[in-house]
């Protein structure tokens, strides 16, 4: 396996567990982070608040690394070689 390899399967696997960790922080129905830690807040326009859209934004983000990680392990990656 050569270092680009390495690298990718390193964000790949932080990307993987980032997610589940920030799925899991997202609210459902009224409750989750959001409403626990922003119920004072107000709320803008859609309908979330602050904290929701930042979790949006990060899940977002690990989501697209984590695509992105894929798709180079699958040009990449070599099983024993």
């Amino acid at each position: 396996m050569n270092a680009l390899a390495y690298v990718a399967l390193g964000i790949h696997i932080i990307c993987s567990i980032g997610l589940i960790i920030f799925v899991l922080l997202h609210s459902g129905k009224g409750t989750g982070l959001s409403s626990m830690l922003g119920g004072a807040m107000p709320t803008s326009g859609s309908g979330t608040g602050i904290i929701e859209k930042n979790l949006d934004r990060i899940t977002i983000s690990f989501a697209a690394g984590y695509a992105l990680s894929a798709l180079i392990l699958v040009v990449t990656y070599r099983p024993g070689a």
